[in-house]
């Protein structure tokens, strides 16, 4: 997430420059997550510079510092996520050095995310907008490779460890319609973590 070409020296006075020390203080990195957040609460449609400037409680000059236009901030917004969950999820996973060890621990952290599901839940809404459509066509088939590439360190063939693959993004999309879109009764604890062993169980090869 780049920075706007950097403001002139001039002595002129420029209107969108930021206005407070607050202001001064806040990054791209800033406004890209609030936009997240906003995301996570409200869906993509909601994510504006006046209502975002309100909640940093700052003017909108901070965001002119940084961003020529909306569309670039939710570009950047949708850039950090994409770059979280790869650094938070698979980054965290690298030193797992046996698959199906590793598979469980996937398993398991995602099971137990709760904002992250919210906001891929609010891109698919969203499928439509331009900058929305590649950045989960990339995220979900970096997430196919990855649980193709773990079953079959797991000692699955490639149409099996396919087929699973598949089987898990699925049972994953599945579940977050249920959940977060049809609004079905939320699980009790012990009922979620028989569920998630029940999911473990079922497509991790033993």
């Amino acid at each position: 997430m780049q920075n706007m070409t950097s403001i002139s020296s001039s002595t002129s006075v420029n209107p969108n420059a930021p206005t407070s020390p607050r202001a001064a203080r806040l990054s791209a990195e800033d406004w890209a997550q609030a936009a997240l957040d906003l995301v996570a609460e409200q869906g993509v449609a909601a994510v504006a510079v006046e209502p975002l400037a309100r909640r940093l409680g700052v003017t909108k000059g901070s965001f002119y510092w940084h961003f020529p236009s909306r569309d670039a901030l939710l570009q950047a917004a949708l850039e950090r996520w994409e770059a979280i969950e790869q650094e938070s999820v698979f980054g965290s996973l690298e030193a797992v050095p046996d698959p199906r060890e590793r598979l469980r621990k996937l398993f398991l952290l995602v099971a137990h995310e709760v904002k992250p599901h919210v906001i891929y839940s609010e891109l698919l809404k969203a499928l439509d907008h331009p900058a929305v459509q590649p950045v989960i066509n990339r995220v979900s088939q970096r997430r196919l490779d990855y649980l193709v590439a773990s079953f079959r360190q797991a000692g699955l063939g490639r149409t099996e460890a396919q087929h699973r693959a598949r089987l898990a993004y699925s049972a994953y999309l599945g579940f977050l319609q249920l959940a977060l879109q049809l609004h079905q009764p939320r699980l009790q604890h012990d009922e979620f973590e028989a569920y998630v062993e029940h999911v473990i169980g079922t497509l991790i090869p033993g």
